[in-house]
């Protein structure tokens, strides 16, 4: 997916598990299929994840996971995941790894959501929670800055896609979310509520992974499932349950937008589940945009 990407396989994992953490050397290795850009994920036993970056980029989110998610953990009422080893360079592979709790549940799925209106007051409960908490020496969120620092990228994105999608009016549903008022303060935000990141079961969401862009942001930039994997049908549930004004909502739908449209054309020949999830966003704000 990315130049520089290092090989991972099921093979190093055991080679590194059985150097560093001798007491799993016995435990059995699967790749976890997964739509992930950044790390490689492999069930290790039972119980266990390692996670490992595929590029250099990915190295700082395995330390900022190892030193927040303990944090978080008591603070919110859905399972984490729960670090318990951070591994070293080693066997040719040359950047620091992670080791952690495995969590049951099934990847929500746009357009296969059981319990719609039931998801996205779970969801704006989780994100209600996040925005409350109170931890000093919090980073910047990735992607959590004003809405026109993602102008450039989201206008070149167009640009790849003339022909492909009605650019016209993304272009116009983009330039909405660029008028609208800017975030009042910044609050705690995962900054990544894609799809892949969560965990349902009976179609109730009990986890939420990948912290690696969490951090003091836009508000905005957590209400993104409203179009990533919400339906139309229980986006005024969502809003409703968070209380969203009408800027902070612009603001998501933009949020939401630009990521599409910066992964679509990036993704769509090396990853069909992010490129898949990038046109459905895209075909959901242009609807809702041209609603009015």
């Amino acid at each position: 997916m990315h130049a520089g990407e290092a090989e991972i396989d099921e093979a190093l994992v055991l080679r590194l598990v059985a150097a560093q953490f001798p007491q799993w050397a016995g435990l059995g290795v699967e790749e976890i299929p997964s739509s992930g850009t950044v790390n490689a994920m492999f069930r290790l036993g039972d119980s266990l994840t390692v996670r490992l970056p595929r590029i250099e980029g990915g190295v700082e989110d395995i330390e900022k996971e190892f030193e927040w998610l303990p944090r978080f953990a008591p603070l919110l009422a859905v399972a984490i995941p729960s670090p318990v080893g951070m591994g070293k360079p080693g066997d040719g592979y040359p950047w620091p790894w992670s080791v952690q709790r495995w969590i049951d549940g099934s990847i929500a799925v746009a357009g296969a959501v059981e319990d719609p209106v039931g998801l996205a007051e779970d969801l704006a409960s989780f994100v209600r929670a996040f925005r409350a908490i109170d931890l000093p020496g919090g980073p910047p969120a990735y992607r959590g800055g004003p809405l026109e620092l993602e102008d450039k990228g989201t206008r070149a994105a167009l640009v790849q896609l003339e022909g492909w999608i009605d650019t016209g009016t993304a272009l116009a549903a983009w330039e909405s979310a660029l008028a609208a008022a800017p975030a009042a303060a910044p609050v705690w935000v995962h900054g990544d509520l894609m799809p892949s990141n969560l965990l349902t079961t009976g179609g109730r969401l009990t986890a939420v992974l990948d912290f690696a862009t969490a951090g003091l942001g836009d508000p905005a930039c957590d209400l993104i499932p409203a179009w990533n994997l919400l339906p139309a049908s229980a986006r005024p549930a969502f809003r409703e349950a968070l209380a969203v004004d009408d800027a902070t909502w612009l603001r998501s739908r933009g949020r939401a937008l630009s990521m599409a449209l910066i992964q679509l054309p990036y993704y769509r020949e090396t990853n069909e589940g992010i490129a898949a999830n990038a046109q459905h966003v895209i075909d959901e704000v242009l609807a809702d945009f041209s609603a009015g």
